[in-house]
């Protein structure tokens, strides 16, 4: 069942940004899993502005790319303390696996064909 939007999934992005920037610091994490993070915030904030949506300035990628995007980030998430070496650090790794899993929720949760329904709709609309 796709209950959310493209826009409100656009609200979801830029609060994804923000828990990526403010993480290192509220969570007092390493230097590792910090530079990780701030990068993830940058690229997830790149992403977003140049999606095909209600919040994307550039409107490069089709909303379904951006939608496959996250497919792949939620699980990368959940690895990457494994994969970098510092799953042994408890609060870095259940920050990174809680994140993955709530991308991985949104992803299933997120109408990505909606914005180009509407287009389609907007398009074949007839004027009289």
């Amino acid at each position: 069942m796709k209950v959310i939007s493209p826009r409100t999934h656009g609200y979801f992005d830029f609060l994804t940004v923000a828990i990526f920037l403010l993480a290192p610091t509220v969570l007092g994490l390493s230097q590792l899993p910090t530079m990780l993070a701030y990068v993830i915030a940058g690229v997830h904030l790149v992403v977003t502005l140049a999606s095909d949506f209600p919040f994307g300035m550039f409107k490069l990628i089709p909303f379904t790319i951006h939608g496959w995007i996250e497919r792949l980030v939620g699980p990368s998430l959940i690895a990457l303390p494994f994969i970098f070496g510092f799953a042994d650090e408890e609060i870095a790794r259940n920050f990174y696996i809680g994140v993955g899993l709530v991308v991985i929720a949104l992803g299933f949760l997120t109408d990505y064909k909606a914005a180009e329904r509407e287009k389609m709709n907007v398009k074949g609309a007839v004027k009289y």
